[in-house]
């Protein structure tokens, strides 16, 4: 989990502080010309122009007995910068955490400086040693330092001491921290991963020859890198270019290995200026740095390193101020502390200004209160009242109202004035401009007046801070045997926001429908399964899996404040078998089926629709002997299956169903004792009458299709053709009457012919099966081959099979390779009625006798009832040599 830190981020140009104010400590040389003071974890010494005009100046840092030429390289490396106006007013910083500093504890630092200064005769030698001794113990636990040719970042170890007493180390621990002491990881540090983003290692001799610098110090590691190495990269951040500088730091201690993460992001721009002002934007929230919330606890604005006050602000019309993503500081051009320079580029005279800022803010939003200071005044100057967003009230209305309003005095004589309220006060403004933040606002104008005149003037004031202070509402739901619990925790803004059940925004009449309550803090619903704005996921033989969606939205925005899906199964038999045969099955309209209408369900026989059914449910009732239910024998029971299922077939079904809804399939089963002895009572009475049969009408299908071999097991479904067969293979064909079990009935394959076109009238045509038997004249004769029950075929007379070789189809002496189309006229005869003469089984004709006629030759068809004569054609076969 991201763990909140103290940072501290100083820069060069800005300084934010975020934890402590800096000691400053004067050490006046002004006899020299030399001064130096101390600034939170910097030092500064200042030369005056008369000392480096005309002087070339060289400047070595004191390490003991030893000085070392500060090159600006080794200036970068080590925490030393420089700068200088066009007159020659130079200022020396050195980093506390410099190489060459002497740190006592991490509280206490020496810092020595020698000075070389040479003239124009190289004899002409003035040299000056500083020295400067500067506490500083108020460290947060990450610093950053952003100066003019380097960036350092300083991390607080824990007392590692502390940590490892009591601790053992086993032996393979031993082994590493040994190979790692051997390696050469002096200070502590072994090796350093800089993240480009892309991932770099380097040992802490090859960081230090690539010009950075690492080490660590009592309580502190710190690294430190010159600009624009090949380690560090650029990132915006709120429109603002930074380079950053990130890096992981394994170093030794007393417990072993350790790693440290280290980051620093440093501003290359956000400077933008008019003739009159210049603005100043740093990031207020500096990503790259950040893991987690942060709090700033102060910020300040200074000039050079020097912090001002308030009234030093006011007097050079500085302004200090924030936005949501912004610390913005402006300063007017012609600010006393900032210079003019004449420029010629091109030849054309131009006038540049010159000002150094730094920035201090002393915010802090987690106090939920405003605090504003106002000044300074001079002592004839009384505040009188404050205009709010609510209206004007006096100085004691104001306190009386709970908001804090004091006046301070100076010791100079002057007046300022501050101003507390509190964020939830009624005069404030509040919107959101994200989902969790909240931006407070609060305008103000100040009456004054000016004694004894009483003249008035006003000071109008906009303040504004964000908080991540919003609390989202927190939902909850149970279900039992036929209901939906949902519970509401409402959040920060109580019940201001939009509930979304299912797909449809919460009304009152719906609220009635759903039992919904509400206290003030909390809110229920109780739902049954079957409510409208479920939806069902799944069903079983037991149960219904139910979903209800609810989902919180706030009002102006629409954000998605909280979701809750909840889903449950529910008892529910899908299916119920009744002792008299009678079978009872529900069928649910599920979410994957949107666009299914459970009116259109049939079971296998498409007659048998449902006896009761809405836009969710569809409810059949039927008995085990229709509907073309099946029957299935085991050991001792039998069981009867049937499936409710959406027939495409059906044109309407087909027309109000959406191409890519899957198919709906649900398979229902009763199972029944069939080895028990059950004792009946009954008895006989005579029949006056003899029963007997009514006659009717019926359809009779019959069907054609081709196999896949002789086996007559797989066959070629409508979506595989057209077919493609090879010369030397047969054509495996099967006509069967389908959806009949009468054993008196029988099919006779009375002709088949095959055409090049889909139209069975076409020509030409060649005859395959003439008057129920083969065509005897073709070499190529069609084959009968016998049917024998099995477990597909219950009655063997409404089977014929043939085959057909495929070199019967030639035309103008040559084997047709070409697509062809088989047709076959077949006729249903009744085997139990003499009176039927179309019963005279499959090629009855006498052997030898030729029943071909000329390809071209229309068919006639046999003179019997048009009802038992049934046309069917297959799909294309293509015809291949290959």
């Amino acid at each position: 989990m991201p763990r909140l830190e103290n940072i501290v981020l100083w820069m060069a140009a800005a300084i934010i502080l975020c934890q402590a104010r800096p000691n400053v400590k004067l050490n006046s040389l002004s006899s020299s010309g030399l001064r130096s003071d101390c600034a939170a974890n910097v030092m500064r010494l200042s030369l005056d122009k008369a000392l480096a005009v005309g002087n070339q100046l060289e400047v070595e840092a004191i390490n003991g007995t030893k000085h070392i030429l500060l090159t600006p390289s080794m200036a970068a490396q080590c925490g030393y910068s420089m700068e200088s106006d066009p007159w020659g007013d130079t200022r020396i910083y050195t980093s506390l955490m410099g190489c060459f500093v002497d740190n006592k504890d991490d509280a206490t630092f020496n810092v020595g400086l020698r000075l070389q200064m040479y003239g124009e005769n190289p004899s002409d030698l003035v040299s000056h040693d500083v020295s400067q001794t500067c506490s500083y113990t108020r460290w947060a636990s990450r610093e950053i330092l952003c100066d003019r040719n380097y960036m350092e970042v300083s991390h607080h170890m824990a007392n590692l001491d502390a940590e490892a007493k009591g601790q053992t180390r086993d032996a393979k621990d031993e082994k590493l921290n040994a190979k790692l002491e051997a390696s050469g990881a002096s200070q502590g540090i072994w090796k350093m991963t800089f993240h480009t983003p892309e991932p770099v290692a380097m040992v802490l001799q090859e960081a230090e020859q690539a010009g950075y610098a690492a080490k660590t110090t009592s309580s502190r590691l710190v690294m430190r890198s010159p600009y624009h190495t090949a380690e560090t990269y650029s990132e915006d951040v709120a429109g603002v270019p930074m380079e950053v500088f990130r890096v992981s730091a394994y170093y030794m201690a007393p417990q072993g290995l350790n790693v440290v993460n280290l980051a620093a992001a440093c501003p290359k721009g956000g400077v933008l200026f008019t003739e009159d002002m210049i603005s100043w934007h740093v990031p207020r929230r500096v990503t790259p740095l950040l893991d987690g919330r942060i709090t700033v606890s102060e910020m300040h604005m200074g000039i050079n390193g020097q912090r001002l006050d308030r009234s030093q602000m006011a007097a050079r019309g500085y302004t200090l101020s924030t936005t949501d993503f912004h610390i913005v500081v402006e300063i007017p051009v012609g600010s006393p502390d900032g210079y003019y320079k004449s420029h010629a580029p091109d030849y054309q005279y131009h006038i540049t200004y010159f000002v150094e800022p730094m920035l201090e803010d002393d915010t802090v939003p987690e106090t939920r209160v405003f605090s504003v200071l106002l000044g300074t005044f001079l002592h004839d100057v009384e505040l009188r009242n404050i205009t709010f967003s609510t209206g004007v009230l006096t100085v004691e209305e104001s306190n009386a109202k709970g908001f804090t309003v004091q006046e301070h005095s100076l010791a100079n004589g002057s007046k300022s004035f501050s101003l507390q309220v509190p964020f939830d006060a009624d005069v404030v403004l509040k919107h959101n401009p994200e989902r969790l933040v909240t931006s407070y606002f609060l305008p103000l104008i100040f009456g004054l007046i000016v004694l004894p005149e009483e003249t008035p003037f006003a000071l109008p004031v906009d303040l504004q801070a964000s908080l991540q202070d919003v609390v989202l509402p927190i939902m909850a739901g149970t279900c039992d045997q036929n209901q939906f619990h949902i519970s509401v925790k409402f959040g920060s803004h109580g019940s201001n926001f939009k509930a979304i059940v299912g797909p449809r925004e919460l009304t009152a009449e719906m609220a009635a429908d759903y039992n919904f309550y509400e206290n003030g803090t909390h809110l229920s619903l109780i739902l049954p399964y079957t409510a409208k704005d479920a939806v069902f996921e799944l069903l079983t033989a037991e149960s219904v899996k139910s979903r209800i969606d609810l989902l919180l939205l706030d009002r102006a925005n629409d954000w998605v404040l909280a979701d809750l899906y909840l889903a449950c199964s529910f008892p529910l038999k899908a299916t119920e078998c009744h002792p008299n045969g009678t079978m009872t099955a529900v069928a649910v309209k599920v979410e994957s089926t949107r666009n299914l209408k459970p009116s259109q369900l049939t079971l296998k026989d498409q007659s048998c629709t449902p006896q009761f059914s809405d836009d969710r449910f569809a409810y059949f009732s039927f008995s085990v002997d229709t509907c073309g239910t099946t029957r299935t024998f085991f050991d001792n029971y039998m069981m009867y299956e049937n499936e409710i299922r959406l027939s495409y077939n059906n044109a309407k079904a087909a027309a109000n169903t959406s191409p890519v809804d899957p198919d709906y399939r649900q398979t229902i089963s009763c199972f029944y004792v069939v080895n028990e002895t059950q004792t009946v009572a009954f008895s006989a009475k005579p029949r006056t009458y003899e029963p007997a049969a009514e006659i009717g009408t019926g359809q009779l299908m019959v069907q054609m299709r081709l196999s896949q071999d002789p086996s007559y097991e797989l066959f070629y479904q409508a979506e595989d053709y057209p077919v493609v067969k090879y010369l030397q293979q047969p054509l495996y064909f099967e006509v069967e009457l389908m959806h009949s079990t009468d054993p008196h009935l029988e099919l006779i394959a009375e002709n088949c012919w095959a055409t090049l076109y889909e139209d069975r009238t076409s020509l030409p045509s060649w005859d395959i099966i003439v008057d129920s038997c083969e065509n005897r004249n073709d070499s190529y004769a069609t084959i009968f081959h016998p049917v024998v029950s099995d477990s597909r075929v219950v009655v063997p007379s409404h089977i014929k099979r043939f085959s057909v070789k495929m070199f019967t189809f030639t035309k103008d002496d040559e084997v047709l390779k070409d697509q062809i189309y088989i047709h076959c006229d077949a006729v249903i005869c009744d085997t139990s009625s003499q009176a039927d003469g179309s019963c005279r089984g499959q090629c009855v004709h006498p052997p030898g006798q030729s029943y071909s006629r000329p390809a071209g030759v229309k068919k006639e068809r046999r003179s019997t009832d048009s009802t038992r004569q049934r046309q069917i054609s297959s799909g294309a076969i293509i015809l291949s040599n290959l």
